[in-house]
């Protein structure tokens, strides 16, 4: 629920700024509010559940998201819509950690695999599927009203995700409640850094006015000042995020690989639905359709992935990696000899190669990633993982559609070209991502001759 909120709003848009007079700016928060405040809690609800136990904050959590979603579909204004957004990517950054320190705390070593696949399966389907499942919401509930089972779907399966999770999770890794400070200072750092960043990148269509990327340097400042505060406070205390998790090569150079990749992932299906929707003139349901393929592939391969990636390490990724940058180029060469109204028909074996290169990617380089990170630290280290996802989400979208929409003002309506130059900066993402899983590579394998 919590990842397929990120995207499933998108195909919603039309229809919420029909029923409630929304203006482009509220359009703009009621997306963008989600992925803010999602990522502004990450670390710190990761480091709650590592210090407190992660069932109550699990539970807690989905019940908030619950809620909020319910308040989202009943929002009788686009002000009310946008806080109840608020709310829920707040509650969805708390669970979120939390899944991942569960599977380190139950899991140990290779068996970790497994679990981790299935994750990334749901990784997968969820970001890639949502357009698809509004589109269906949509076209059942009425092209008025459609955008609010968007919002209802979460509640049945939000109550029995409570009562289930409470039941079946653990309350403790050692069975004892710890005491531990949670480092608001540090909290309140972090939180500063990740909205300065994420604001001007969020907002960037919103703010025409070239004074927001101020806020850039402004939030490089606050991380800096996160980090020194974290290694202060590291002399006589646990902070909210163990700087030292940096000198572990598998997780520094793993949550780059994961900002990059993720900055080109997310992207595409934002400018796939502009340019299916608003350019050829689809139905939400068309549009998700459209999509599912990548969504298939990844699933399975995200399943795969998860099985064999101890026995093949980072180079897995890097495979992943190649067959993602494959695909997409197809997209791209597909879309410039075929006519741009079966443009669906024409992406979709070349988006089911994207979507299988992209099974191989997110779970085993989450595996990889977390695989060395001390248990104590699991939700805060995920935490972390996560909201470099987030930024890299952020990143993407910001540069892959500034570039689009360019290019479609340059062309004054030339919606496939616009789309296929969007796709090339998405592609160079996916490849400085795999330069940087190359140099994981060449680095393992020169340590492992000294």
């Amino acid at each position: 629920m919590t990842l397929l909120d990120v995207s499933i709003v998108n195909v919603a848009i039309p229809s919420v700024q029909a029923a409630l007079q929304a203006n482009a700016s509220e359009l703009q928060w009621v997306l963008s509010g989600y992925a803010l405040t999602f990522g502004l809690v990450l670390v710190p609800a990761g480091r709650f559940g590592d210090a407190h136990g992660r069932r109550g904050a699990f539970v807690v959590g989905i019940a908030v998201f619950t809620l909020a979603s319910a308040a989202a579909g009943l929002a009788w204004s686009p002000g009310a819509l946008i806080a109840a957004r608020l709310v829920q990517g707040a509650a969805a950054g708390v669970v979120s950690p939390q899944v991942y320190g569960l599977i380190q705390q139950l899991f140990t070593g290779a068996e970790r695999g497994r679990p981790f696949g299935a994750l990334g399966a749901t990784v997968g389907i969820s970001t890639a599927i949502g357009p698809l499942l509004g589109g269906m919401l949509i076209q059942l509930g009425g092209a008025q009203e459609g955008w609010r089972w968007v919002f209802y779907v979460n509640v049945p399966v939000g109550i029995a995700a409570v009562l289930l999770g409470w039941r079946l999770i653990p309350p403790n890794p050692d069975g004892r409640r710890r005491r531990q400070t949670l480092d608001p200072v540090g909290v309140l750092l972090l939180g500063l850094g990740v909205v300065l960043l994420l604001l001007p990148l969020v907002q960037q269509r919103q703010w025409q006015t070239p004074v927001k990327w101020l806020l850039v340097p402004a939030g490089v400042a606050a991380l800096a000042g996160f980090a020194a505060w974290e290694r202060r406070f590291a002399r006589r205390g646990q902070p909210v995020f163990d700087l030292s998790l940096f000198r572990v090569r598998s997780y520094t150079l793993g949550a780059v690989i994961a900002l990059l990749y993720f900055a080109g992932f997310t992207s595409i299906f934002f400018i796939f639905s502009v340019y299916l929707q608003n350019g050829l003139r689809y139905s939400a349901l068309g549009a998700g359709l459209a999509i599912t393929p990548f969504a298939v592939g990844s699933a399975l391969a995200a399943a795969l992935g998860g099985r064999i990636v101890n026995r093949f390490g980072r180079p897995l990724v890097a495979v992943g990696l190649v067959v993602v940058t494959a695909g997409l180029a197809a997209t791209v060469v597909a879309l410039h000899f075929v006519p741009g109204h079966d443009a669906p028909l024409a992406t979709a074996a070349p988006l089911l190669l994207a979507g299988l290169g992209s099974g191989l990617v997110i779970t085993p380089n989450q595996t990889l990633t977390l695989s060395e990170v001390p248990l104590p630290q699991a939700g805060s280290a995920a935490g972390m993982l996560q909201t470099a996802q987030r930024i890299g989400a952020a990143l993407g979208i910001a540069a892959v559609s500034s570039a689009f929409f360019a290019v479609l003002a340059a062309t004054r309506g030339g919606w496939s070209r616009a789309f296929r130059d969007g796709l090339l900066i998405a592609i160079g993402f996916v490849l400085i991502a795999l330069a940087a899983a190359v140099a994981d590579i060449v680095a393992g394998r020169r340590a492992g001759r000294t």
